[in-house]
């Protein structure tokens, strides 16, 4: 295959790859070294056999004249292993090594995110045909590929594709194994992986090393250069910094022959000088993981080391409905749910958060004696993994009426200003006594003052829905309260929404750690945010005045069944609001 044409996309396979002819040109040479390293003990015994004097099997005589000798040397043998092999074991690479076949795991698995995707193909073919990379364009590979993202979006399982689709060793570890209680051991058990690493690719045409949660052990420097950190944090980042640049180290075999090659070069005339054998470079591939690439030391993600970063984002509507998709065609489910209803549901999901909630709506379905999971499972399987599970709490009838009616005011607003109501429900659920769970109609990824303030009036519905009905609010309001200040707080503070353009957000002030404290603690900036909290808060009362019958509506149904669905609420809002 011309080295254009990895411009498909395509993984490369088969003989069309560097690394598969380089693997078979090292299994015929092993081959031989086994052909040779059996027929010589065989001539032996069969020279002996022809001899008359065959080889005999048993105990040697020496032994058996003294065994109590034998016996000793035995045991002070096994007490210098009982004694060294721990220590040796301490700078033991810690690593597993996983074949192709291990792996149940392939490209075809990893769905949406294409651009990542092709990213991670495109490294993995030029790391396969590296040598025609480097002979018909004169291109180095990429060494060095840093995964970075938030945790859940596919780092791990991405790479477990392409271990899989590789054809070569994959060498996983976590950067917290290399830690060790003895000093200088992290150091070495550094240097022996990507000495495993080397063997490996030389081996085999080529190797890759994963390395996760990278930034244990490749955290910045700054700071920390002296004393008992020396070991923890600069040694380490120096150790990997140079073994990065440790393809091209020569082989034991390689040392031997060069050592034997210099001394007799030292008895030869300069005109008869034996050249030196140069190494050869190993085909070796590092990826490494973290969701904290900020922490990592500028050194590390410099050309020649990591000098490709692969960013992973929480996935767009349109991924999450590939997402979806995949992971309903693996689990029993009911004809009527698509993907796209559960990539409306999961704006903000990582893809394993996504396969998580629809578990846990399998098990709903099942709790209720059913085989397929439907969209009420995955509604309230969101609930029960972000609020927590529902359960009756035993209200007073006039404590029960007045959490209905909070509730019923937060419902209300929210379809008034045209948001998307999910459930409303007066069913405990962690420290919450009720909740309504609303978002956009369509997703969106900015968000006007217009849009902040709107959140904010239905923040405070629940407020003015207890005062308009009972004359004053309860303690259920805390929450609400807290909310409305803080995005009261990023318009004034972070958008410019109010009278300054200027970022409180971009101060360091002393004593207000974050922005609401910023806002707070600064006078004109406060009082601004709560004219706009007061503004929200009478707002929302003028629109349950006008709507009081509709309020009353979605009180009582709250009362009566304890929950309602979106459907359930936009309809009794609709009829209401119509008549």
């Amino acid at each position: 295959m011309d080295i254009t044409q990895l411009r498909h996309g395509n993984v490369v396979r088969g003989n069309e790859a560097d690394t598969t002819s380089t693997r078979e040109r090292q299994r015929r040479r092993r081959l031989r070294r086994l052909l040779v390293a059996i027929m010589v003990p065989l001539a032996w015994v069969w020279y002996r056999i022809l001899t008359g004097n065959p080889i005999k099997f048993g105990i040697p005589d020496v032994v058996a004249e003294s065994p109590e000798i034998w016996i000793s040397v035995g045991l002070m043998l096994f007490l210098c292993l009982l004694i060294g092999i721990p220590l040796l074991g301490a700078g033991r690479s810690p690593h597993t090594l996983l074949r192709p076949s291990d792996s149940n795991v392939s490209l075809s698995d990893v769905v949406g995110a294409s651009a990542t995707k092709r990213e991670a193909v495109d490294t993995l073919n030029f790391f396969l045909k590296h040598q025609s990379f480097a002979d018909e364009l004169g291109g180095s590979p990429r060494r060095g590929v840093l995964f970075e993202g938030p945790p859940g979006t596919g780092k791990t399982y991405l790479a477990k594709a392409l271990a899989a689709e590789a054809g070569v060793p994959f060498l996983f570890v976590s950067a917290s194994s290399f830690q060790s209680m003895y000093y200088g051991q992290t150091n070495r058990k550094i240097r022996t992986y990507f000495k495993a690493l080397r063997k490996a690719a030389r081996a085999e045409g080529g190797a890759i090393g994963f390395i996760e949660e990278f930034d244990a052990i490749g955290g910045a420097r700054s700071g920390m250069n002296s004393g008992s950190m020396r070991e923890g944090v600069v040694g380490i980042v120096n150790e990997l910094l140079v073994q990065m640049q440790s393809f091209d180290l020569p082989t034991g075999k390689d040392k031997v022959k060069t050592k034997f090659i210099d001394a007799l070069n030292s008895l030869l005339p300069l005109n008869l000088t034996i050249p030196r054998p140069k190494p050869s470079t190993a085909n070796i591939l590092v990826v490494a993981a973290t969701n904290r690439a900020a922490d990592l030391d500028p050194a590390l993600v410099r050309p020649g080391r990591f000098d490709r970063i692969i960013h992973f984002d929480l996935p767009p509507r349109a991924d999450r409905v590939e997402i979806a998709d995949y992971y309903l065609g693996k689990k029993s489910h009911d004809a009527s749910i698509t993907g796209a209803q559960v990539a409306d549901l999961t704006a903000g999901y990582s893809p394993v958060r996504i396969e998580r909630l629809m578990d846990e709506a399998l098990i709903i379905a099942v709790r209720d004696g059913r085989r397929a999971l439907t969209y009420d499972d995955v509604i309230q399987a969101q609930l029960i993994t972000e609020v927590g599970l529902a359960h009756e709490v035993g209200y007073h009838p006039d404590e029960r009426r007045r959490v209905a009616t909070h509730e019923a005011g937060h419902a209300l607003i929210a379809t008034l200003l045209g948001r998307e109501v999910r459930v409303a429900s007066i069913l405990r659920r962690g420290a919450s006594l009720g909740l309504v769970a609303h978002d956009d109609a369509e997703e969106r990824h900015l968000k006007t003052p217009s849009e902040l303030k709107d959140l904010i009036v239905i923040a405070m519905a629940g407020r003015a829905a207890e005062i308009q009905e009972f004359g004053e609010a309860s303690s259920g309001i805390a929450s609400d309260l807290a909310a409305a200040t803080t995005m009261a707080a990023q318009l004034v503070g972070l958008l410019g929404a109010a009278d300054s353009l200027l970022s409180l957000e971009a101060a360091i002030m002393p004593g207000a750690g974050n922005l609401v404290a910023k806002v707070l603690s600064h006078d004109p900036s406060r009082e601004q945010a709560d004219a706009m909290v007061k503004a929200a808060a009478d707002r929302a009362a003028c629109m349950l005045i006008e709507h009081r019958l509709t309020l009353i509506t979605l009180a009582q149904a709250l009362c009566d069944r304890d929950e309602l669905s979106s459907e359930e609420v936009h309809n009794l809002v609709d009829a209401a609001t119509v008549s």
